[in-house]
């Protein structure tokens, strides 16, 4: 049996623009869709994310390993350190799941398709150097009229629901469900 390429779409905009509650939202969505979902997230706060390194994987890590997985209960966690990978890399990685989507929250400058979500007037400055835009969800009335007037794109308001049924309806016409043999 071929395996299928899963979809990639991002969420991108600045801190605190919403990114996360979105991808929240949009996971819980796709999930009721029955599309298998997984994540990756840019920690875009400086330094390293933070890994418990009281447990055994921490002490292995510690010890030298150069990344350590631990599995129990139906749950696998990966922890790797001194491991640098890119976005493409950890696409690579997330396809193991066999995942019909993977939603990327962050990346502003990477390639794949992407919603940008701009809390602030400041933030439409995105407009120009965020490449394959496909909607935008601004903050506001007046972000959004100055959205349009660059953008010529699909545009919501944070508030309106049509932003989450226009997502949705984009991944779900880009899934490739496997042709059932005859």
């Amino acid at each position: 049996m071929a395996l299928v390429n899963p979809v990639v779409f991002q969420i991108v905009g600045f801190q605190n623009s919403g990114k996360t509650t979105f991808t929240l939202k949009l996971i819980e969505r796709l999930k009721n869709d029955q599309l298998q979902t997984v994540t990756i997230k840019h920690h875009g706060h400086g330094g390293k994310p933070d890994a418990s390194m009281s447990k055994d994987t921490g002490k292995h890590l510690t010890s030298g390993a150069l990344a350590s997985i631990v599995e129990g209960g139906g749950r696998i966690l990966l922890q790797a350190e001194e491991i640098v990978c890119n976005l493409d890399d950890q696409v690579e990685l997330m396809k193991f799941f066999k995942p019909d989507v993977i939603i990327i929250e962050g990346y502003k400058q990477e390639h794949y398709p992407k919603l940008l979500i701009i809390r602030e007037t400041s933030d439409i400055r995105l407009l120009e150097k965020v490449n394959n835009v496909l909607g935008v969800i601004s903050w506001n009335e007046e972000i959004k009229e100055q959205v349009n007037e660059k953008w010529a794109g699909p545009s919501f308001l944070i508030s309106d629901q049509r932003a989450m049924q226009w997502t949705i309806q984009y991944v779900q016409e880009q899934v490739q469900l496997p042709k059932k043999s005859v």
